[in-house]
């Protein structure tokens, strides 16, 4: 996962600012991001707290992990398939 810059805490106070009626511009250059990047924060973090994204970045990070983990199984299912029907065994 791509790593940020910026802390979940600060992110979800610059939501909370641009959802105050903040200048979305002006947040923007003071946090050294573009527009396009508040505006997507505010659809991923939108109406969070600071823990509740803690608990989505761990559960993204499970996920992720798992899907690792699923990916590998299935390479080495095809792989032990691939080797038992060359020799001629049936599942």
């Amino acid at each position: 996962m791509k790593k940020t810059k910026h802390s979940e805490e600060k992110i979800i106070g610059a939501v909370k600012q641009l959802e105050a009626g903040r200048a979305g511009k002006e947040l923007a250059r003071e946090m050294g991001v573009t527009d396009q990047t508040l505006y997507n924060w505010k659809a991923k973090f939108g109406g969070m707290e600071v823990s509740d994204a803690k608990k989505l970045r761990a559960l993204e990070e499970e996920n992720r992990r798992l899907k690792e983990m699923v990916a590998d199984l299935s390479l080495d299912k095809a792989a032990l398939t691939t080797v038992i029907r060359k020799n001629g065994w049936s599942l």
